[in-house]
């Protein structure tokens, strides 16, 4: 397994992957465009690689300096085997050089997700009451400090 920087060209393999995560944040090849630019706010994107193979992703973004991530996904053929525990330890080693706190959140019924932050050392802090659609569930926020 190799984590690296994400590229414009591996957005393809972003959404294939997204596509297959109920749970992910869904986002428009133009969104994923976007968050490559180098106007707006500054952001991290990481890719997990097995044999140059994407299988899985992280999304984030810093907001002064608090850090929000705001998408991980893994393909659906290799969860389990702690992928996104890797990019989340990889993310948190960069962010943490220049964050006061990250924050997220997640779909309260997410157990996998909610039990991978919650062993990184996130804190629930709050909740989204119906803050996601299809199906409409609330979100638990989770914050850690830098």
């Amino acid at each position: 397994m190799h984590i690296r920087w994400a590229t414009p060209g591996d957005i393809s393999s972003l959404l294939e992957i997204e596509k297959d995560a109920l749970t992910a944040a869904h986002w428009s090849r133009e969104q994923y465009q976007s968050a490559f630019s180098q106007s707006g706010l500054p952001r991290i994107l990481l890719v997990i690689e097995e044999n140059t193979v994407i299988q899985g992703f992280l999304v984030a973004r810093a907001v002064g300096q608090e850090w929000e991530i705001e998408n991980l996904a893994v393909a659906a053929a290799v969860r389990r085997r702690g992928l996104g525990q890797r990019l989340l330890a990889h993310f948190l080693r960069l962010a943490r050089q220049q964050a006061a706190s990250i924050s997220l959140e997640v779909r309260d019924s997410n157990r996998a997700a909610r039990c991978l932050f919650e062993q990184s050392g996130f804190i629930a802090c709050g909740r989204r009451t119906n803050y996601y659609r299809d199906p409409e569930e609330d979100a638990v926020l989770y914050s850690l400090r830098g």
